[in-house]
């Protein structure tokens, strides 16, 4: 036991990192670490540098395993399950696919003109955003394993009985033509070496480093500046966990926003520690990376109004739920 707290506090929340940045600032420039400049600055360069460092291991392990699941060699596997396996099968692929919910969108079109059902293909995108691997490390890096492994617990369930519900309500009349009619190429793979699949890795970890780091940058500085320069008093007024609004308002706020997991958890980390209920700080960050306003635009050209309505509502309902029910058990994981 003593061996695994070790190496969770020196490989996931890097300790080691957090010592080297306060001696760099306290000893190097001579910063008052008690005072807001080096509590903000300390707070910005560990939490950047760690996220970047996970985030690299992260995904090129992640990518190489997804490189022997290519999209038609998938669409082949879920092709032959049915009910809730099948929806089960496309939530847990989600976890293996780090993407944003509007990079999600693509695949959702490629799942759901080869023939899958509805509940598979929305199970994938509700899960794909909310519950992948690399989110599960830097959860578990910023609070602990026992909310990591209960995050993804629900996040799968939610895709699930919301791929449930929409696969049982009979929507595919409102999928656009194109979608259903796209064409489908089943091509042949041709085997991967090692360095095939390295260098598509590689290649992976570069193309979300592209796309997150200005989001990481603003959401560690957000962070920052929630931490060690917002009162107490008025997050607590807003978000307290006395205020029963506090879930939805979060949950409302998150929706318009553009940015992926990797970029809302330093905000929820800087939250729960001004003393915002667990469940509020969630519900923010899931419906940022689950409901932006930019990947429900992209969806709206997918789908039309009122399927695009049902999946808005049964996720939307699911975050404040989970929101609501974290808040009430927290106590079990803080």
């Amino acid at each position: 036991m003593e061996l695994f707290k070790w190496l969770n506090d020196q490989l996931l929340r890097m300790d080691w990192l957090a010592w080297l940045v306060h001696a760099l600032l306290e000893d190097g420039f001579g910063l008052d670490m008690s005072g807001r400049v080096g509590a903000s600055l300390h707070f910005f360069i560990y939490d950047v540098i760690k996220i970047f460092i996970l985030l690299s291991v992260l995904i090129f392990s992640i990518s190489w395993v997804q490189s022997y699941f290519p999209p038609e060699r998938t669409r082949r596997i879920l092709g032959g399950m049915r009910g809730l396996k099948a929806r089960l099968a496309g939530a847990l692929l989600g976890t293996i696919t780090p993407l944003c919910s509007c990079s999600s969108i693509p695949l959702f079109i490629g799942f759901t003109s080869a023939g899958l059902p509805l509940g598979v293909t929305f199970a994938f995108l509700i899960s794909s955003p909310l519950v992948d691997l690399a989110s599960v490390i830097l959860l578990a890096s910023i609070f602990n394993w026992s909310i990591a492994l209960t995050y993804v617990l629900v996040g799968l369930l939610l895709a699930v009985l919301g791929g449930t519900l929409i696969g049982r309500a009979k929507m595919e009349r409102y999928v656009e033509e194109f979608v259903l009619h796209s064409p489908v190429l089943d091509i042949p793979q041709e085997q991967l070496t090692r360095r095939d699949r390295a260098q598509f890795a590689w290649a992976q970890v570069c193309d979300i480093f592209r796309r997150v780091w200005l989001y990481v940058l603003i959401g560690v500085g957000i962070g920052a500046a929630i931490h060690n320069w917002i009162p107490v008093e008025w997050i607590d007024g807003l978000l307290g966990q006395d205020n029963w609004w506090s879930v939805p308002v979060a949950t409302l706020v998150g929706v318009p926003m553009y940015a992926d997991i990797f970029g809302t958890l330093p905000i929820a980390e800087a939250l729960v520690a001004k003393g915002v209920g667990l469940g509020t700080a969630l519900a923010f960050m899931m419906a940022v990376t689950a409901l932006s306003l930019p990947s429900l635009i992209m969806l709206k050209k997918v789908v039309k109004a009122p399927l695009l309505a049902l999946f808005f509502g049964i996720v939307i309902a699911g975050i404040m739920l989970i929101g609501y029910l974290f808040n009430a058990f927290a106590y079990l994981f803080i």
